[in-house]
C-alpha cells in the first residue's frame, strides 16, 4: 500500500511502534515536520525520544508504523539508505574523526556525498571543487580558518559541535536531526550553539531533541512533547506553554508556578 505524507510535509512518521520486550518505548508515535521548520521534541527522561530518533534515522526497525521522506516511504531503508533519500543526523556524543584535521573531516564529508576520488595524497588543484565545498561548510558552521588544520580531536566541545553540523550539511539534507547537541555545554558554548542553528534556520527541516528549554522556546517554531512514549501535544511555544497535559507531565500537578514548564516559560521571556 503506498503511503502519502500530509500536503506541506517533508517528513511524516505515522504510528510509529518500538518495543522491547513488554517496555512500549514509542506508543503509535506522528509527528510531522514542515520544509525549513525547527520542530522541538521535548519530554522527560526515559520518554522515548532518543529511541524516535533512532526509528526516524534507521538506526533501530519499527516494530509498526510508516515513515514517508520527501513523499518517499522510507520505512524499510536503512540508516545509509535515509541518507541518501535526504534525511543526516547529529549525536549525543560527537560523532568526528578526532586524529584528522577539521579541514581533512570537511574533505571526507564532501567527497563522501560528490562521489569525488578525492584521496589525501593528490595535489589540492587535483580537488579544487572539494575544497571549495569543505571551506563553504566552515564558513556555513561559523569554523574559522585558524581551525582548519588542528587535530578536530583537540577543539573544544562547542567547536567540535559545529564541525558536526558541518559534516552532517555536507549530505544536503531535506532534514536534519539534531539529538541533543547542547548536551555537556556551559552556557556561553549553549548560546553560541543557539545562533549557530538560528543562523541554520531554512537550509533543512530540523527536529530538536534538547533539554535546555531556554533554546527550545527560542528556536522551535513548533514543539511536540513526548511522554512515556506517547506525543501528547504539539503545537507552537505559547500553545504548548498553555497546554495543561503538558504542565501536568512536568509538574506533577496542576501547579503552574514551579517545575519545569514554568521555568522554562520564565528562560524563553529572559
Amino acid at each position: 500500500m503506498s503511503v502519502v505524507a500530509e500536503t506541506g510535509t517533508v517528513l511524516q512518521a505515522t504510528g510509529l511502534v518500538r518495543r522491547f520486550g513488554a517496555l512500549l518505548a514509542t506508543d503509535h508515535v506522528s509527528l510531522s515536520l514542515r520544509p525549513g521548520e525547527i520542530h522541538a521534541l521535548i519530554g522527560p527522561n526515559g520518554a522515548g525520544k532518543s529511541t524516535l530518533i533512532h526509528l526516524l534515522s534507521g538506526t533501530l526497525p519499527a516494530d509498526e508504523g510508516t515513515l514517508v521522506l520527501g513523499g518517499v516511504d522510507v520505512t524499510r531503508m536503512n540508516a545509509h539508505q535515509r541518507v541518501a533519500a535526504g534525511l543526516s543526523r547529529s549525536y549525543q556524543i560527537t560523532n568526528i574523526f578526532k586524529s584528522f584535521s577539521v579541514r581533512d573531516n570537511l574533505l571526507l564529508a564532501a567527497q563522501a556525498h560528490a562521489g569525488s576520488s578525492f584521496r589525501f595524497w593528490k595535489p589540492r588543484a587535483a580537488d579544487a571543487r572539494l575544497y571549495d565545498v569543505a571551506h563553504e561548510l566552515a564558513r556555513q558552521c561559523a569554523l574559522d580558518d585558524d581551525v582548519l588544520d588542528r587535530p578536530a580531536g583537540t577543539l573544544p566541545h562547542g567547536e567540535q559541535r559545529k564541525l558536526e553540523f558541518a559534516l552532517a550539511l555536507a549530505a544536503r539534507p531535506r532534514v536534519l536531526l539534531l539529538d541533543e547537541p547542547m548536551a555537556g555545554m556551559g552556557p556561553d558554548e549553549t548560546l553560541r550553539l543557539t545562533d549557530l542553528i538560528e543562523s541554520m534556520r531554512g537550509q533543512a527541516a530540523m527536529l530538536l531533541v534538547e533539554h535546555d528549554m531556554q533554546a527550545v522556546f527560542r528556536l522551535a517554531d513548533r514543539i511536540s512533547v513526548l511522554v512515556y512514549g506517547r506525543v501528547i501535544a504539539t503545537g507552537t511555544p505559547d500553545e504548548i506553554r498553555a497546554n495543561p497535559e503538558v504542565r501536568r507531565a512536568y509538574l506533577g500537578d496542576d501547579d503552574a508556578e514551579h517545575g519545569g514548564v514554568a521555568r522554562a516559560r520564565e528562560q524563553a521571556s529572559c
